[in-house]
């Protein structure tokens, strides 16, 4: 197989460049599934739990999964286009379609779940704190209170607002996984309680996430764009 004698320039340069445009998504598709995986061992699914949806963790699943598949298909790509196979550029483009518009749907799923933060948070957060002791929550807000450094929604008075003991999580370490004992105290005292709310730190670290992941599946996704414009015009050129 090969190119028409008039088409070589063109075709080779279109062979490079899906070559190339592959090799970038591969590493694009990488790059997707280690952002995908810190997401979701840095404690999204927790705070999907706290606000009381799963939006997030959703999107976070689609591009971990898109992002191996893609690098896979990439990585067989640039075989295909080395080799100047039909019948694999075909397979190719087919397969880059699907995952493109898997990529696409990701990446604007956090996109979605970054404008929807400061309208539905709130109220979010506060229906789940007066659900703590429900299996999921529980580990949730601890986590979330702990990591953070914070108690409550807009500040460790929630807890009593709503008929709750303040919890444990809301009491400063002074070692390791070893809490003051500050729920029992009648008085709050700032030096062993976190006293701010919790709702600006997770709004600022879910907004993070929700822009990291999305920005990079709308890049892979146009550079999946790319790949299936090169894949297509090689097609036709080789005879």
């Amino acid at each position: 197989m090969g190119y028409s004698s008039e088409m070589n320039g063109c075709g080779r340069f279109m062979k490079f460049s899906l070559f190339f445009v592959n090799f970038i998504i591969f590493i694009g598709g990488c790059i997707v599934v280690g952002l995908a995986a810190w997401a979701l061992v840095d404690r999204v699914p927790a705070l999907s739990k706290l606000v009381n949806d799963d939006l997030l963790t959703g999107a976070t699943y689609v591009l971990l999964v898109g992002g191996i598949i893609v690098a896979v298909i990439a990585f067989f790509g640039c075989i295909g286009a080395s080799r100047e196979v039909k019948c694999m550029l075909l397979t190719y483009f087919m397969i880059v379609f699907l995952l493109f518009i898997t990529m696409l749907i990701g990446g604007v799923l956090g996109y979605v779940f970054r404008g929807k933060i400061y309208g539905e948070i709130e109220q979010r957060m506060k229906n789940s704190l007066r659900s703590y002791h429900r299996h999921g929550i529980t580990e949730a807000w601890d986590i979330t209170q702990e990591t953070f450094h914070c108690c409550g929604v807009h500040d460790y008075r929630d807890w009593n607002l709503n008929g709750l003991n303040m919890p444990e999580s809301c009491c400063r370490e002074i070692a390791p996984k070893q809490h003051l004992k500050c729920t029992t105290y009648t008085r709050i005292d700032p030096s062993t309680t976190y006293i701010n709310g919790c709702l600006n730190t997770t709004q600022v670290y879910v907004q993070k996430h929700a822009v990291i992941l999305g920005g990079a599946g709308i890049a892979v996704a146009i550079l999946m764009f790319f790949g299936m414009i090169f894949s297509c015009a090689l097609f036709r050129m080789i005879k």
